[in-house]
């Protein structure tokens, strides 16, 4: 049986109240809980977040993580976030990559 991690503290809706209390083990936790099984374009995705998270200390617009899917996935980004996350990007991606809640965002 696996010991269970120390979770950071969060907020009344499952945000991590402090992000650079994030890890890929709380990562996995918070994703278990939503019922994500995280896959390598989870990761991508996350990992992405997670790097501009730490240059702009802000959790990033949708419209950029569609961006970078598009690297992959020409033309289909958006749709890739969707399949990634079906119930949203602020409600799925962003508490698993250990973001505040954001005040307000776009869906790209």
């Amino acid at each position: 049986m696996e010991a269970a991690i120390a979770m950071p503290a969060r907020d009344a809706e499952g945000y991590l109240v402090e992000p650079g209390e994030w890890n890929e083990e709380v990562a996995e936790a918070l994703a278990g809980e939503i019922g994500i099984e995280l896959g390598a374009d989870h990761w991508d995705v996350i990992r992405h977040m997670r790097t501009l998270y730490e240059e702009h200390q802000v959790a990033p617009d949708a419209r950029f993580i569609i961006k970078h899917l598009d690297t992959r996935y020409p033309g289909a980004g958006r749709k890739r976030l969707f399949e990634l996350f079906p119930y949203g990007y602020p409600a799925q991606a962003c508490k698993i990559a250990g973001m505040k809640r954001p005040r307000a965002w776009s869906t790209g």
